[in-house]
């Protein structure tokens, strides 16, 4: 289509395909479809939304007719033994039906209406009949809604009826053959006998040589595996609650593969592309605005294909065993040390590089690649899945390595509201490695490579254990967060419980890191807020009572710090409704009295920065206040007072790392606003290690089947708040009791009995130690529609900005898993300079683009959110 001429053919042919008048299916006018297109950019622009949509609507049948004629044309061409050649069997025509049924399929989605037309015309079996007596080629039958007319013209004595596979399923194994179709995909050998060969594409897992490859092939790759993606994304247009339950048709065909050697080839090919791909090779400075680099198009197609099989949680059919996802389950075979080497350097190289580009002598100069959230996602399900793998990170000492990135990762995201999915999967990674006691131990090394971080994750002057860094770095999570993580108080202190009782000589930072933690948690503008804040006090109290039942004699510092503070801890034995409410008052007036001396000072019901009194909120309100909003050390505080505090290191303002800049991020990467509404796993009580391992082999610590009765197996530790909440003395007395005090108070005890003044030096006979519990979450429906809905957030963001290469697929589509919010780009950038310092960028972009760059710049339409 290189002339005007032709590309109005084209779009005639188009509007043709809406007028009522049923075309038949040999009509040579279906030829046009395959024949006329020279380019995926052709069939995006011509063929628009509004002509798919009146199409669908309008003739339907017509569009029924358009889908057989274009996965016939597909079937036939790779049968046909001179594919893909030029003259014979050209690869343009398999291109373009592949590129037509991609842009029509997700405004097929997208119609509740055609629910029920879409199981009959994929997924039912099709009729082939055949006269008896025929030596012809058997007919073959797409049923459709006119499907029954052949019991009318022929009697049933005289044609055999046979079935053939779905339409669905036939699509699915062409496009899977085209993946390993030799010189299409990949380049013909001399042992090539079969023209479909399931080859890894690349060294790694599985395969110890790389096979050759070219530009041409890779964006053959690239198209079928956006087909494919295609297929798979009738999430897209579910609500998240019913994802996991209802499922999609193409994903469940995938995913439960009975054939080992495609299941494996595909697998590996994937994996071995993403994590072999280097993001740090040296490149023109700045070139990502000028142009888009397929090869990375490819890498983040194949990442997102093998995440959506990885990732799915097939739905249930009642049977006695629930159906197996092959994918799932051959990741976590995975036992060779030098297969899990690999899978570690490759994850490692990609979470990387955002750090390097951060730090670039020529600031942004080389983009960050935009999967990293998927290699964290791919890197999570990898700990869920093989127990193997999880082991050789932590006895190998990398899981410290990847722990530090994850913090960087949710620290660098926590103020971004459209990446607080991004961060809530963070803290799932440092519960999942908390689980492992040996995790625990391996924080106790020093960390010496705190000045490489970037800025904006640095604490300044650190110099401590991987385990201050850890506590310090959760403790800025939920204090300087803006109430954005307050739905995951309970997956980091799970994950601070679970690294409790391995953590040694904590330094004076990070011990008054958590004591601080237990003021703003012992608050009353906390506790009284809900029904349910007192449960992250108990689980804070069981880490510090951890602390000291398990390290006593390893963590004086931290003995100490609790030992300042031990009014605190005496007056919540004694805490009341009347004293908590007095309490409130006291800081409401201190507020009022403040605010009258201070200019450009907030509202009451906002924050103050810098430590000063903050949001004390209603006990009306059922959402959980951000520990931001809680007062911590400076003045006298709440419940109970300490005569001999040492105020350097009481009031010594937090080390905290700053805020990321909103202008270093792009907004497309998609997450929820919503915060304690989050559908997220579930967190289960502790269990002691004998419990665990009494647990039936079958089960995994992190089971995924999205069965009722399996996920429901273990309570919950955190409830629901109630609406309307108003919190009485018979509320109090239910839970204050019960808080986990004895260890503390009866340490606390033995320092008053103490004339020398000093901690005692071995732990109090009096205190019982308790075995180490482990803390785990559960999947749920309701978790597993969020997760899903996070990562189709991030393939369907990685597609909304169309560039070569990406062409917007789901754009423009009624997307229900997520809103999608169009935004309007702003601000300076290299091609839009403003100020001396965008001006040397805008000069050295024309520098580039005189080499012969060509520039295709298309400026992102919109952003996600709320996934």
């Amino acid at each position: 289509m290189g002339n005007s001429d032709s590309k109005l053919v084209f779009k005639q042919g188009i509007f043709k395909l809406s007028e009522p008048r049923a075309i038949p299916a040999d009509d040579i006018y279906w030829t046009g479809f395959w024949k006329l297109p020279e380019s995926v950019e052709d069939v995006f622009s011509l063929f628009s939304p509004v002509d798919i949509r009146r199409a669908r609507d309008s003739s339907l049948s017509n569009v029924e007719t358009l889908l057989n004629a274009l996965i016939s044309r597909l079937v036939e061409l790779i049968r046909l033994p001179a594919f893909p050649d030029l003259d014979l069997a050209p690869s343009k025509q398999a291109l373009n039906c592949i590129r037509i049924i991609t842009r029509v399929l997700p405004f097929l989605y997208e119609a509740d209406h055609l629910d029920s037309w879409e199981d009959k015309f994929f997924w039912q079996r099709r009729k082939k009949l055949q006269k008896a007596g025929t030596g012809g080629k058997p007919e073959v039958l797409f049923e459709g809604s006119t499907s029954d007319g052949f019991e009318e013209k022929d009697d049933a004595a005289e044609v055999r009826v046979e079935y053939l596979k779905p339409l669905g399923e036939e699509l699915i194994d062409t496009l899977i053959d085209l993946l390993f179709y030799i010189n299409f995909t990949i380049l013909s050998t001399e042992r090539s006998k079969k023209k479909v060969t399931y080859a890894i594409w690349h060294k790694g897992v599985g395969c110890n040589v790389s096979m050759q490859s070219s530009k041409e092939m890779e964006n053959n790759r690239s198209e079928v595996l956006r087909l494919l993606l295609t297929l798979c994304s009738k999430s897209l247009y579910m609500p998240a609650h019913t994802v996991s339950i209802k499922g999609a048709k193409a994903l469940t065909y995938i995913t439960t593969c009975p054939d080992k050697q495609i299941v494996l080839s595909l697998l590996c090919s994937q994996l071995n592309t993403a994590l072999r791909y280097n993001p740090s090779a040296w490149r023109v400075p700045y070139d990502h605005v000028l142009y888009q680099d397929p090869k990375q198009v490819h890498v983040s197609y194949c990442l997102q294909f093998l995440l959506v099989l990885l990732l799915y949680p097939i739905p249930e059919t009642g049977l006695d065993s629930p159906p197996k996802n092959f994918f799932r389950h051959f990741l976590g075979r995975l036992h060779r040390p030098q297969d899990f080497e690999f899978l570690v350097d490759g994850m490692l190289r990609t979470l990387n590089q955002p750090l390097q580009t951060s730090s670039s002598y020529l600031p942004r100069s080389q983009k960050a690649v935009k999967w990293a959230p998927e290699m964290l996602m791919l890197f999570w399900e990898a700990l869920q899945c093989n127990k193997r793998f999880r082991s050789y990170i932590i006895d190998s000492e990398r899981g410290t390595e990847f722990a530090v990135l994850v913090l960087f990762y949710a620290l660098e995201y926590r103020n971004d509201v459209a990446r607080q999915g991004v961060v809530r999967m963070c803290v799932f990674i440092l519960q999942t490695l908390s689980t492992e006691p040996s995790f625990g131990k391996s924080l106790n090394r020093a960390f010496l490579g705190q000045e490489s971080l970037p800025l904006d994750v640095r604490i300044p002057d650190f110099s401590g254990t991987y385990a201050d860094y850890l506590m310090m770095s959760i403790h800025t999570l939920m204090t300087t967060s803006k109430g954005k993580v307050d739905a995951i108080y309970p997956a980091l202190l799970a994950t601070i419980n679970n690294l409790a009782p391995y953590l040694q000589h904590l330094n004076e930072k990070s011990s008054i890191r958590l004591i601080q933690l237990f003021t703003s948690m012992s608050a009353p503008s906390f506790l009284l807020a809900n029904e349910t804040n007192y449960t992250f006090l108990q689980s804070l109290l069981e880490a510090i009572n951890a602390i000291i039942e398990h390290q006593y004699s390893n963590n004086r510092i931290f003995v100490r710090m609790i030992l300042k503070t031990r009014r605190k801890f005496e007056a919540l034995r004694s805490l009341t409704l009347e004293s908590g409410q007095e309490e409130l008052e006291r800081l409401k007036q201190r507020r009022k009295d403040s605010s009258v001396n201070a200019e450009g000072i907030r509202s009451p019901t906002r924050s103050l920065r810098n430590g000063s009194l903050e949001n004390v909120r209603s006990p009306q309100n059922t959402r959980t206040p951000s520990l931001s909003n809680v007062p911590e050390e400076d003045g006298t505080f709440t419940i109970g007072d300490d005569e001999d505090t040492d105020d350097d290191n009481e009031r010594e303002p937090l080390a905290t790392p700053a805020q990321s800049s909103p202008s270093n991020h792009n907004s497309q990467t998609p997450s929820r606003s919503s915060s304690m509404d989050e559908p997220l796993p579930t967190q289960l009580k502790g269990m002691s290690e004998k419990a665990r391992g009494k647990m039936p082999a079958s089960q995994s610590s992190f089971s995924r089947h999205s069965s009722s009765t399996s996920l429901n197996s273990h309570p919950a530790t955190i409830m629901t708040p109630t609406v309307g909440f108003s919190p009485s003395p018979h509320w109090i007395d239910s839970w204050l009791p019960t808080l986990p005090l004895h260890t503390t108070l009866t340490l606390i005890d033995s320092y008053s009995h103490n004339t020398t003044g000093v901690p005692p030096e071995s732990l109090p006979s009096a205190i019982d130690p308790t075995p180490p519990r482990v803390h785990l979450f559960s999947w749920t429906p309701l978790s597993l529609g969020w997760y899903e809905s996070l990562l189709w957030g991030f393939v369907f963001a990685s597609e909304m900005v169309v560039q070569k290469g990406t062409v917007g697929v789901w754009n423009g589509t009624n997307i229900r898993l997520f809103r999608v919010e169009q935004m309007a780009t702003s601000g300076p950038s290299l091609m839009k300079p403003m100020g001396a310092v965008d001006a040397v960028g805008s000069n050295l972009v024309q520098r580039i683009g005189r080499m012969g760059v060509k520039a295709e710049v298309v400026p992102p339409k919109g952003s996600v959110r709320d996934v």
